[in-house]
């Protein structure tokens, strides 16, 4: 039994993977899936709570799902909360593929800076690298004035699905980016480190012992606080990522050069020597390979952990900045009690996401370890 097929059989590895193709999935596509434009406030919506879904219209008879025009009425004396009023004259069928928001999909933006300032500072600018591909066709969505609003709508009447839909983009994508950064860095500098030694070995590890007792959230938070205000969620994010994976490669480069002290003393390495190669070349070509099994699983299971310094870094304000979303800046409503009270729905949302995220992702690392390990692999 290879390793695939016993990966495939791990329920728990393949729960993990379906959670986390499934959502990968519906963020590369926000534009198609997401019923809304997530910047944009409807009339009078503010707070809505989840849409109720009807199947009979006023008079009884059946015409299918659909949603009714509802805005929010006066404030209850007795429970505090608004009334909601429901035009129950203009039914608003629920359909798939409807036309909706227009939207360019797969639209490259990139801040550049243009010129400097009148205070000396530089002004960035959103330079777009690719206009994409224009549509206006969406998942679901209704006909008529009537709103769906899955997941109800947040204090600036914007519908809550889609802000969780397209701010999935930078939670999910911030930890792939993040690995592609400091694993190769970490893995570099671990395969010189063990193959060189002595001096090279020294200098090396001190320099990885350092980072390794810096904090990474209290780095975060620190650099976060002092930069820039004006800097617009783009270069945030990217910041954001710089920084977290500059002081994670660390750990990573401690266990290759651990690996690498063994590997090099083998025969194909030795071969290699023999032949006159250099040594980055077999550092690279041969050594570093034999690391392969080691880096998946420990790439796997890092991900969360940038994951979780960008909703840490939203969630108190010094990330990803609205308007633009993101799960860790609308889980900053979390700090509001009335909206834990009244509108729940606003704070379970992107924390379930957060937490399944990272829950699938450590599931699917749980499963990679067991199926790539090399004495399970030997024993079958």
């Amino acid at each position: 039994m290879n390793w695939w097929q016993k990966l495939s059989k791990n329920n728990l590895a393949r729960f993990g993977a379906t959670v986390l193709i499934l959502f990968y999935l519906t963020v590369g596509l926000a534009e198609f899936v997401a019923p809304y434009d997530p910047y944009e406030s409807q009339l009078d919506g503010s707070l809505l709570p989840p849409t109720q879904i009807y199947w009979r219209n006023a008079s009884g008879q059946f015409i299918g799902p659909h949603v009714y025009p509802t805005t929010q009425g006066p404030v209850s004396l007795e429970t505090g909360k608004r009334e909601l009023i429901a035009d129950d004259s203009q039914p608003s069928p629920i359909r798939l593929f409807v036309r909706g928001d227009a939207y360019q999909f797969l639209r490259v933006t990139l801040p550049l800076p243009v010129n400097l300032g009148s205070g000396g500072d530089r002004i960035f600018e959103e330079v777009t690298l690719f206009p994409g591909i224009p549509g206006d066709r969406h998942l679901f969505g209704t006909v008529g004035e009537g709103r769906l609003n899955l997941l109800g709508t947040d204090e600036q009447a914007r519908d809550q699905l889609s802000r969780l839909i397209h701010g999935g983009r930078i939670s999910l994508s911030i930890g792939l980016i993040g690995i592609a950064i400091s694993f190769p860095l970490g893995m570099l500098v671990g395969g010189i480190s063990g193959y060189f030694g002595g001096m090279v070995d020294a200098t090396l590890m001190r320099l990885v012992e350092v980072l390794m007792t810096i904090p990474t959230i209290y780095l975060l938070v620190a650099l976060a606080a002092v930069l820039p205000v004006g800097l617009s969620s783009s270069q945030r994010f990217m910041l954001i990522i710089l920084i977290t994976s500059f002081v994670s490669w660390s750990g990573l480069a401690r266990v290759i050069r651990g690996q690498v002290l063994s590997i090099k003393e083998r025969e194909f390495v030795q071969a290699a020597q023999a032949m006159g190669a250099k040594p980055l070349y077999i550092i690279v070509r041969h050594v570093l390979p034999q690391t392969a099994t080691y880096v998946i699983i420990a790439a796997t299971l890092s991900i969360p952990s940038f994951i979780i310094a960008e909703a840490v870094l939203s969630l108190i304000g010094l990330g990803i900045q609205q308007p633009d979303p993101s799960w860790g800046n609308m889980l900053s409503l979390a700090t509001n009690a009335s909206v834990l009270v009244l509108q729940p729905w606003l704070v379970w949302s992107p924390a379930v996401l957060i937490v399944l995220t990272v829950l699938s992702f450590n599931l699917l690392g749980d499963g990679l370890r067991d199926a790539l390990d090399p004495r399970s692999l030997q024993r079958r």
